[in-house]
């Protein structure tokens, strides 16, 4: 009797989770394509980039989609089964809440693990996969028409890596050659004070050979007790082969928070100064990834009473009062997140608040069901 209570209730919830997935995954890659596809067009992509590009992309959406898809699919088929009194049925036969849902309860976990395992290792390959397969198609067209110096240089690009004590200002860098004008490299030692300085006129990074070329510039060395000048010899041509900062770890930097990988955000933590408010930015974004790895759960337990509880009308109607929610929801996570981003909360809690906040709300609801 349970195992066919169980199997009638999960595979009408997976019915309805398939259709809501496929449509809301379909919708964001047809946003996704609004946005790209013209622009793909200009740069003369084939058919077979094209379909690269958005395959390696999709992974990334999965971690929005999947907790949207889950809470639909569980308000409309608990619904569907309150309104037809199944669950009246069920209960009358003595099940609990509890019991009934139980595959519900297995899939929300499944769906915690999964994302869990997407925020930790298929999301940030898609994420960087995705952007190396736009820069390529990117960069073939911008040297076939000849506008590859002209277009994408970026200005006054800074990089201050902590942990091997160097700071690099470069006044025009261009991320498709790898090429950088003005550059200004500080070697600085334990506590900050400048004990090498590399000051030349291009630089450009040999992917190859793992090495930077520095060429017509000089070569200051200081007394790090005195600040003094010791010397500043020039040089036409000058090779660092120990600097790790290759040109993709200098750009992560002009990226914005949101559009950087788990692995990207994690490797910026441990290079940039925890006192740099780009620090603390990084921190509430990485935290913010894995917290919603664990959203499964919650929503599960959020669903079950929206959906199981009041008159037996349309299910839509538990769709619709569970939009007030999300707004609830998305109320605090952008309070906690700009506290955290300004100091004022540290960035494991504010990442962590709403989805805590939302723990707590699910338990109220669960308890009236009860």
């Amino acid at each position: 009797m349970l195992k066919l209570v169980d199997r009638h209730i999960f595979g009408e919830w997976l019915k309805i989770f398939s259709l809501t997935l496929a449509a809301t995954l379909g919708l964001l890659i047809l946003n996704e394509m609004y946005g790209s596809f013209g622009d793909l067009v200009d740069y003369r992509a084939s058919a077979r980039q094209a379909v690269r590009y958005y395959g390696v992309l999709v992974p990334s959406f999965l971690p929005v989609v999947l907790p949207l898809a889950l809470l639909l699919s569980l308000l409309f088929s608990l619904g569907n089964f309150h309104r037809n009194n199944e669950l009246v049925a069920y209960r009358a036969g003595g099940l609990s809440i509890g019991r009934i849902t139980f595959t519900l309860w297995v899939a929300g976990a499944v769906v915690s693990a999964l994302l869990l395992l997407l925020n930790a290792r298929v999301v940030p390959w898609s994420v960087e996969e995705s952007r190396r397969v736009w820069d390529n198609i990117e960069f073939t067209h911008l040297t076939e028409t000849g506008e590859l110096e002209a277009r994408g240089v970026i200005n006054n690009l800074a990089f201050d890596n902590r942990q091997d004590g160097r700071l690099w200002k470069i006044n025009r860098f261009s991320p498709h050659t790898y090429r950088g004008f003005g550059v200004d490299v500080h070697v600085l030692d334990d506590e900050r004070r400048p004990v090498f300085r590399i000051l030349a006129r291009e630089a450009h990074y040999e992917d190859f050979r793992r090495e930077w070329v520095f060429t017509e510039g000089r070569l200051h060395t200081y007394d790090a007790e005195t600040g003094d000048l010791l010397s500043a010899p020039a040089f036409q041509t000058h090779v660092e082969r120990d600097y790790g900062e290759t040109p993709d770890l200098l750009l992560l930097v002009s990226k914005r928070t949101r559009d950087l990988s788990l692995n990207e955000l994690r490797l910026l933590l441990g290079i940039v100064d925890p006192g740099d408010p780009i620090a603390a930015s990084l921190a509430v974004r990485y935290h913010a990834i894995m917290a919603a790895s664990f959203s499964g759960l919650i929503i599960v337990a959020l669903a079950i009473p929206f959906a199981t509880t009041g008159v037996r009308v349309n299910p839509m109607v538990g769709v619709s009062k569970s939009i007030g929610l999300f707004a609830f929801y998305y109320l605090i996570d952008n309070v906690s997140r700009i506290l955290g981003e300004q100091g004022a909360l540290d960035p494991l809690p504010a990442a962590w608040l709403p989805l805590l906040v939302m723990a707590v709300v699910a338990l109220l609801l669960l308890r009236r069901t009860s």
